[in-house]
């Protein structure tokens, strides 16, 4: 890829002039280009992603670090160290720097996590984040883990923790973990992700017991935990999480972050009758990061109708488009 491409990315997703969908693309068309490149290429697409973390708006920050946790490449750990270490940074941005963090699996990562997870006074979302990016790092670099079948997942992403290793384990099994509050995050997180396992594809017989079972955890008093309840139906995008995720937007008294989260999960649904409308409700809402998500969430749900592959603009024309 011409390295005007990665450059004429960059502009539009750190210039403050380009509309937030359009950077949003290039942002995913970059995450794109550096898992996919040779090494240099790779580099300048991090860089690229990394200067966005300049901007004022929280919710392209925090998309900004989830996008470099899923590179796999140990040239965003030093951005994301930088991210997670300011306190004066969106906790929702911090948080998900750790997660990042956790996702790139590094043992060079855990004195920086288990620093902020222990320290006083620190923001309940990004400690809980901490613990659970720990658990993470020390069960990639376990023995055990090489003794675990896990079941092939239908998702690409890099996940704060692996789903339950493959195992006659129900649905009502795993609801059980999944809301037992004295379970560490990381054992109930397994839970989370090996229920979204069960309920892909949509036609799966375990696929609507699973979401009903995923859609109890918005119940949790945990408001990360929550809001990997709402990430993890934006990936399945299955219509029996349309209520809940419906109920979660709608309450002015949730955290933004899962609120946030919610619209875009609905984005992912948005071929689905009345989508669209719901999320036009929430255009002027009083939590910017919301508005955010749902201009960004029409946008996703435009291309859910459209039926294009993947929500990125086309790398080679990105330059033309933006």
């Amino acid at each position: 890829m011409p390295s005007t491409t990665i450059a004429s990315l960059r502009q539009s997703l750190c210039s403050e002039e380009t509309p937030l969908p359009v950077r949003f693309r290039a942002l995913f068309s970059l995450k794109h280009v550096a898992k996919t490149s040779d090494a240099d290429e790779a580099l300048a697409a991090i860089e690229a992603i990394a200067a966005a973390f300049a901007s004022p708006s929280a919710l392209l920050k925090h998309e900004v670090a989830y996008c470099l946790g899923q590179t796999g490449n140990e040239a965003a750990i030093a951005p994301l160290r930088d991210v997670l270490s300011d306190l004066k940074e969106d906790p929702m941005c911090r948080h998900e720097a750790a997660e990042a963090l956790g996702a790139l699996g590094k043992a060079s990562s855990l004195d920086l996590l288990r620093q902020f997870r222990d320290r006083a006074g620190e923001e309940v979302v990004v400690k809980e984040t901490c613990e659970i990016a720990i658990d993470r790092i020390e069960w990639e670099n376990s023995e055990s883990r090489k003794q675990e079948k896990l079941r092939q997942s239908d998702f690409a992403s890099v996940d704060p923790a692996p789903p339950m290793p493959e195992s006659e384990k129900s649905v009502e099994e795993l609801e059980r973990v999944l809301m037992d509050a004295n379970q560490p995050l990381f054992m109930r997180y397994r839970a989370m992700f090996a229920l979204r396992d069960l309920a892909s594809p949509p036609d799966l017989p375990t696929a609507v017991p699973a979401v009903h079972a995923l859609a109890k955890g918005f119940a949790d008093s945990s408001a990360l935990f929550r809001h990997e309840i709402a990430f993890v139906f934006g990936q399945l995008s299955h219509p029996a999480s349309i209520p809940a995720l419906t109920e979660a937007l709608s309450n002015q008294e949730e955290a933004s972050m899962v609120r946030h989260e919610a619209a875009e999960a609905l984005g992912s649904l948005g071929d689905e009758e009345g989508v669209e409308d719901i999320l036009k409700r929430f255009l002027h809402d009083k939590e910017q990061v919301v508005r955010e998500s749902v201009i960004v969430a029409l946008d996703m749900a435009e291309y859910e109708r459209g039926g294009e592959t993947e929500y990125a603009l086309i790398p080679e024309v990105a330059g033309a488009s933006a």
